[in-house]
């Protein structure tokens, strides 16, 4: 069952085209890697997954919602973590947690053995009364994910969730993402990080505005005859640049 579908979606800024006639599905619980370098599109394109912003022209359905008529109901039933953290750095750590998880509804009850549970599961029980401003960049990272995913959505959207910090924080973080993904829960992230696209099932590349390769990483590998994804990436970007 695919929990995202978009046919021809398009976004023009003016005379610009930031995503040029995109079509690509998302099946339930798969980890989908939107790739590319920074100022290919994947933003923008996320953003009008999320009910943020209105297409210019194609058609798109997020967790069976219509992308320009039910921006709402898709809202209640994603969650989103955005590339500089969605946490309120002067609020302590427990009160981001209940924060979050009364915006997305949760009720009293299940609030706190959630807020306790993600302290016990993060071993941040200890930095409970912390300010969030004062937790080191990895910390701030996985709590970010946690309260995005607090209310189980159908899907999570991340956007650039892993730049600027260390590759043991990143694959920590990854860890995350596959328990995540192994209660149910669709995956969704963009990232100009070309090796975490090993960690994905499938994954679409963009590059200037349109999606010019989609499939499993090995699948990419073989057709390119490349060792990684990065040549995989290089081949696509010659390509693109030739107009093949």
């Amino acid at each position: 069952m695919n929990v995202i579908e978009t046919e021809q979606l398009t976004k023009r800024f003016g005379t610009f085209t930031a995503v040029d006639h995109i079509s690509f599905s998302v099946g339930e619980g798969e980890i989908f890697g939107f790739l590319g370098a920074n100022g290919a599109g994947k933003t923008t394109a996320m953003r009008m997954l999320c009910g943020l912003s209105t297409p210019t022209s194609g058609s798109g359905k997020v967790a069976g919602f219509d992308i320009y008529k039910e921006t709402e109901l898709i809202k209640r039933h994603i969650g989103y973590m955005s590339q500089k953290f969605s946490l309120y750095g002067d609020l302590k750590v427990w009160e981001n947690i209940r924060l979050y998880g009364g915006i997305y509804g949760l009720p009293e009850k299940r609030l706190k053995e959630k807020t306790d549970e993600l302290l016990r599961v993060l071993d941040l029980e200890h930095e409970r009364n912390t300010l969030v401003d004062a937790l080191p960049l990895g910390w701030k990272q996985k709590l970010s994910f946690s309260v995005a995913v607090i209310h189980e959505p159908r899907i999570v959207f991340l956007d650039e969730p892993t730049g600027g910090v260390d590759p043991v924080t990143r694959r920590q973080f990854w860890e995350l993402i596959y328990q995540a993904a192994q209660r149910g829960i669709t995956v969704f992230v963009t990232t100009h990080y070309m090796d975490e696209a090993e960690y994905c099932n499938r994954v679409s590349i963009m590059v200037d505005g349109k999606i010019e390769a989609l499939d499993s990483p090995a699948a990419l590998k073989k057709t390119f005859k490349a060792d990684n994804m990065n040549d995989v990436f290089r081949a696509l970007a010659r390509n693109a640049k030739r107009g093949e």
